[in-house]
């Protein structure tokens, strides 16, 4: 079997740069922004409007409800720790809101998104994410399957490739895991677990409060990177000799993290084994897309590195294993505080 190339400090180095100056600028804004919109009875609706919060403040995006449609109760509004919560009852007009626009202001200047799902008092829903590319959505009367798959793909894809603690777990697990099917079967157990806990939690046969689960997906990450310090020192640890059985203990773990996201958008009634199923592929085609990139990245670091004459001290190999187990242990330590609030 083919094995993969030990990374070299200096590589795996600049490859960590490379992940931070891609993920961090996203990762503080990367929870969107959620619309509800519930009909309650003919042409009245319900509506719950969250904005995150980013460093304390407001997101700059403001809800724009057609023109058509005023308010029954005024808003009320309520601060939680990461969000704005505003609570309100409208009422459309003949046509209810089918084919009508609901744009978000201010929208463009983020890097959230808007996810929107509506209720329909005959049992129809829909949903669907307004992006910074295009701050608006379009109420239509009833949504395909196909579109329902398309929306949750993109939404699991989008959720793995900004949430950078799963994917430094998953660069910490490269670092580690030598061998193509080693990799292969590491990558596999981590999908496969994750999918059980995310389909378990979505669909409510499980419940586990989100804030030790985050706590613990920062610490897998400072024990990924204690493994890889162990493994340079010549004391190959528990993820060296059972990569799989590691990547699938922490998998569960990490499953409960993704369904998170999917509960603040809710399954459509109608289509939750398709919407499951595609958030789930979603997940693992953002999770792969990442691995090649990483790969890719490395294979042209080598090659660069073979025609340089440069010689890397030696403690340079401690550099991506300080970093990785520095910064997950700044958020194991920040989640924890965050217990209480």
């Amino acid at each position: 079997m083919r094995r993969l190339p030990t990374l070299g400090a200096p590589i795996a180095t600049i490859a960590l740069l490379l992940l931070f100056s891609v993920c961090t600028a996203q990762a503080h804004e990367s929870r969107p922004a959620y619309l509800e919109l519930r009909e309650t009875a003919p042409g009245q609706f319900s509506v719950l409007w969250r904005t995150p919060l980013l460093a304390g403040r407001r997101l700059p995006v403001v809800l724009q409800l057609p023109d058509t449609a005023r308010n029954l109760k005024e808003p009320i509004e309520q601060q939680l720790a990461d969000s704005i919560l505003e609570r309100r009852s409208i009422v459309a007009g003949p046509d209810g809101l089918a084919g009508e626009r609901i744009k978000f202001p201010g929208l463009q200047l983020t890097i959230t998104d808007v996810l929107v799902r509506v209720e329909m008092l005959d049992g129809r829903q829909w949903t669907a994410i307004a992006r910074p590319a295009q701050p608006f959505i379009e109420i239509a009367a009833s949504q395909s399957t196909l579109q329902v798959a398309g929306e949750y793909l993109r939404l699991g894809i989008e959720h793995i490739l900004y949430g950078i603690d799963h994917l430094l777990f998953i660069f910490a697990l490269l670092l580690l895991v030598k061998g193509t099917g080693r990799l292969v079967a590491t990558v596999t157990a981590f999908t496969v677990a994750h999918s059980l806990t995310l389909a378990a939690a979505t669909l409510g046969f499980v419940h586990v409060p989100q804030a030790p689960i985050e706590a613990i997906v920062a610490l897998s990450i400072v024990f990924l990177a204690c493994e890889i310090v162990h493994s340079r020192q010549g004391k190959p640890g528990l993820t060296e000799r059972w990569p799989w059985v590691v990547a699938f203990m922490f998998g569960l773990l990490h499953g409960f993290g993704f369904a998170s996201a999917l509960n603040e958008v809710g399954l459509p009634q109608n289509a939750i084994p398709v919407a499951l199923l595609f958030f789930n592929l979603g997940v693992e085609v953002g999770q792969l897309l990442f691995i090649a990139v990483v790969l890719v990245v490395i294979a042209m670091l080598r090659r660069f590195a073979r025609g340089s004459a440069l010689s890397p001290p030696l403690w340079a190999w401690r550099v991506p294993p300080y970093a990785i187990g520095s910064l997950a242990t700044f958020w194991l330590i920040q989640r924890i505080a965050a217990f209480g609030q």
